[in-house]
């Protein structure tokens, strides 16, 4: 199957994750949305306690001492700040101010020269300097235009590209809840393996490596209830009965994801 077949099928696939209207108008918040907080503090664990698996090893070996590191969905820094002892300029791309903020706050403190650049990649690509090695953590399943994001990360690096991002869609564990609450069935795909075909298909000799989470995705089962609430477009108070009904579904304690990384030169 050749790249425009693989690109229309990535999108056509996220697009069948969008939430039925009539759900969406009664939703009490952004289902969608994130918080900068949250993703700090994963930052600071990611800080406190460095992670040697597959992704990070793949971006030390690659980066030089002082190397400019491309960082797109950058979030507050998880998947770039803890290589700071080697950064010699990074590259933030995100389109949420308030992460960048987060994320410069800590670079800061490392002492990581830092330049954020706010916005969707690959609209802002040609913002973004030429870096040495590039990474994308935990952002491809927010991209439609995959064929797209991936070309502009290859042509703005002139060492290894790296991404992460988890074997299935990051809101699949959600699917019994969504059949209890909503009557709705959720997809399966895309996942993984789709990205890897298509990044192949454009012509990067794609390396793969998978391996479990490092990190359980709540550490409460109330941290359950309160996120699923948000994402199955619920009112908060029913935070119980979600925790409840996860409970009798066999849903805690969730198991862990399993995350890929792939990398090419």
């Amino acid at each position: 199957m050749d790249a425009e077949e693989l690109a229309r099928r990535w999108r056509a696939r996220l697009e069948s994750w969008a939430i039925p209207e009539k759900i969406l108008a009664a939703a009490p918040a952004d289902p969608w949305g994130h918080s900068p907080a949250r993703f700090a503090a994963r930052t600071d664990r990611a800080l406190a306690e460095p992670d040697d698996g597959p992704t990070m090893t793949r971006l030390a070996e690659a980066l030089p001492d002082g190397g400019r590191l491309l960082d797109v969905g950058a979030g507050t820094g998880a998947s770039s700040l803890p290589l700071h002892g080697r950064i010699g300029e990074l590259y933030a791309v995100d389109p949420s101010p308030g992460m960048l903020a987060e994320l410069g706050l800590r670079a800061d403190k490392l002492g990581v020269a830092c330049t954020p650049i706010e916005g969707r990649w690959p609209d802002v690509a040609g913002q973004v300097p030429r870096a040495d090695v590039a990474v994308a953590g935990h952002v491809v399943y927010n991209v439609p235009d995959l064929a797209a994001f991936l070309g502009a990360l290859d042509e703005r690096t002139d060492g290894r590209v790296v991404i992460e991002l988890s074997h299935r869609h990051p809101m699949s564990w959600m699917t019994p809840l969504w059949q209890h609450f909503h009557g709705v069935d959720r997809p399966v795909r895309p996942v993984a393996e789709d990205c890897v075909a298509l990044a192949a298909a454009l012509g990067y000799d794609v390396r793969v490596e998978e391996r479990e989470a490092p990190l359980d995705r709540f550490a409460s089962l109330d941290d359950l209830a309160a996120s699923a609430c948000r994402r199955l477009c619920l009112d908060p108070g029913q935070a119980e009965e979600v925790a409840e009904t996860a409970l009798s579904l066999g849903m805690w304690p969730l198991p862990r994801d399993r995350w890929v990384t792939l990398w090419w030169e």
